[in-house]
Order: structure tokens, then sequence, then C-alpha cells
């Protein structure tokens, strides 16, 4: 979806309710990546894990490594990097077979 088509179903949206002058219930309507659910261990990043790998296809379990290894510094340490180890060899398995 490009912009200008975001925007304007967002114009539309927001035209609709009776209450768009209500600027914290149009809050809600700010870009998903723009803000983080839970926390800021992604949002303060550079790049996002998640735009990462979106725009290189990455699959599940490669996405999940990206994940887990972008955010261990600042959410569960070694809980993570064992969490990005399963999904890579999870990985290795399923299109491996190793």
């Amino acid at each position: 979806m490009n912009d200008h088509v975001h925007y304007r179903d967002l114009e539309r949206t927001i035209s609709d309710m009776s209450f768009k002058k209500d600027t914290e219930n149009l809050d809600k309507f700010r870009r998903a990546m723009d803000r983080q659910e839970g926390g800021l261990h992604y949002k303060n990043m550079q790049i996002q894990p998640i735009e990462f790998c979106q725009k290189n296809n990455l699959n599940y379990c490669e996405a999940n490594a990206i994940k887990y290894i972008c955010r261990h510094r600042k959410k569960n340490g070694a809980e993570d990097i064992r969490k990005a180890i399963h999904n890579l060899q999870i990985l290795l398995e399923l299109e491996y077979d190793v």
C-alpha cells in the first residue's frame, strides 16, 4: 500500500468519526512503526528488526533470530540468545535437513 492511499483512507476514517477532534482517540491512528507496545527495545534502534526482515523477505525463523539478537542487551539477555539459536536450529532442520 502506498502512502497516498494510506493517508486518504486514514482521512476518510477520521472524517467518519464523531470524535475526530479528540486528539487522544486520534493518536491510535499513528503509524504502527512510529510506536512500540511494551518497551523501547526496538523503537530506539536505527533500523527496527521488523523493517529489516520485511524488506529482505526473511522467513519466520530468520526473522525471529534477528529479532532476538537485536534486543538481547536491552531485554532478556542470554535467554534471547538461546531463543535466536533455537530458531536457527529449527531453520537448519527445516531447510537443510541437518
